[in-house]
């Protein structure tokens, strides 16, 4: 009994040893990356080990000489032997220090993550900070850099995916460095065409729920306009609590607030059933206003500042149709709002670019990368999405699916059988 217990202990103490010994390697290994620093080690409740970690970056790539920054990465541990998914972050990492973070592909096909957040967003703000940097592609060369720089440790296969802003960033990535990744996983990911892109306001209009649906969410738009004799006041008052600033008059807040309504319903799957009926109190309908379409949007304190920028200079965006609204808005027309309302007087002067459309939609037809996009059918954003290119329907390995009745929240658990494993499969053997 007393060898018995005696070998058990010894084995409990190799195997702890090991596990020590592991941890040892990934972090010397993670200290002896040149241009990596401040490596500390996360709490992690999903994996083996965590640490996020500042790498170097060039403010302007390939050229030293004009300074550089420290770009934030969180880097989530399985194994040296297993594949790794780079999280092409469009905004904010923070939320990947959380204990419980976990990306769906790393869930999936048990999968290490590098998380990386983009340049002049969180801790990753260059100083000076100098916004002629702040272009797409110079974030793509800094994700190449750390590509080729966490290679070294891990020498499997790569797959790249994001969400959103972060859809669009996997999606350029794959057309400026097609080789840096095995397969690319875009969530949600508009390709907009110019500033305000168009295809947004008649698919709000005329395509997404139901005539039924579409008038109780206009009725109500109309509603609150009508009423901005009673409701401007609470609006400005909430504005002035909140310590919110504008660069435009206050009545054309409440009205942009009153357009964006529908987009974010619809964007985040809002049943229309919580959209207040006509018949509601003044109290009803500011409070639901409010919840769904906050004025902090388009305030002088919002923290997407750098989003900003991006969308006017080459990313793109969205429109409003103020139509339906003669007469009742403070402007007759919403046009060109993003300048007017949602940039410093410094960045008015800015031109939207359209080269990145169109060398990215130029990739999309000339290659067929393994690639899978990830579409809610009533997202909004899927207006502008890649579906609307049917060369990409002839593609062997390209794949686009949509979830009819999905949200921007639309993730490859949101499907249902079989195509939920369909898209999984696909996948594993891309990895394999």
């Amino acid at each position: 009994m007393t060898t018995r217990r005696h070998a058990i202990l010894l084995l409990l103490w190799a195997l702890a040893s090991l596990g020590a010994y592991a941890q040892g390697e990934l972090l010397a290994r993670l200290q002896s990356l040149q241009g990596v620093s401040g490596v500390e080690a996360l709490e992690s409740s999903i994996y083996t080990e965590k640490y996020v970690l500042k790498v170097s970056q060039d403010v302007v790539p390939g050229e030293p000489h004009k300074g550089q920054f420290q770009q934030r990465v969180v880097i989530c541990h399985v194994g040296f032997d297993r594949p790794t998914i780079l999280v092409t972050e469009g905004y904010y990492a923070h939320y990947a220090l959380r204990k419980d973070y976990q990306d769906e592909l790393s869930k999936l096909f048990n999968a290490n993550v590098i998380t990386v957040e983009y340049r002049y967003f969180g801790e990753s703000m260059p100083e000076p900070c100098n916004w002629d940097y702040l272009t797409v592609e110079n974030s793509l060369a800094d994700l190449h850099r750390v590509n080729q720089l966490f290679r070294q440790v891990y020498r499997g296969k790569w797959a790249a995916t994001g969400i959103s802003k972060g859809g669009q960033t996997t999606m350029f990535y794959r057309a400026f460095y097609p080789d840096d990744v095995d397969v690319s996983v875009p969530y949600v990911a508009p390709l907009n065409k110019a500033l305000e892109d168009g295809r947004h306001e008649p698919f709000l209009a005329k395509k997404v729920g139901t005539a039924v649906d579409r008038q109780r969410l206009e009725d109500f738009q109309r509603e609150v306009l009508r009423r901005r004799a009673t409701l401007l006041p609470l609006f400005r008052d909430y504005c002035q609590e909140k310590g919110y600033t504008f660069r435009a008059p206050i009545d054309e807040i409440f009205d942009l607030c009153v357009l964006e309504y529908p987009f974010a319903i619809w964007q985040w799957g809002t049943p229309i059933s919580e959209v207040p009926l006509p018949t509601a109190t003044d109290q009803q309908l500011f409070d639901n206003l409010i919840q769904y379409s906050e004025p902090n949007y388009f305030s002088e304190q919002s923290p997407y500042l750098s989003f900003n920028v991006q969308a006017v200079r080459e990313l793109g965006y969205y429109g409003y149709s103020t139509k339906p609204f003669r007469g009742l808005l403070f402007r007759k027309s919403a046009h060109d709002y993003m300048h007017r309302v949602m940039l410093p007087a410094e960045f008015r002067q800015l031109k939207f670019d359209k080269r990145l459309y169109r060398r990215t939609r130029r990739f999309l037809k000339q290659n067929d990368p393994s690639m899978i996009y990830i579409y809610g059918g009533i997202d909004p954003w899927g207006a502008s999405g890649v579906g609307d290119m049917k060369c990409l329907q002839k593609k062997t390995h390209l794949r686009v699916h949509t979830l009819p009745e999905g949200s921007h929240r639309t993730r490859i658990n949101s499907f249902p059988e079989p195509e939920r494993s369909q898209i999984i499969q696909e996948i594993r053997q891309w990895l394999e």
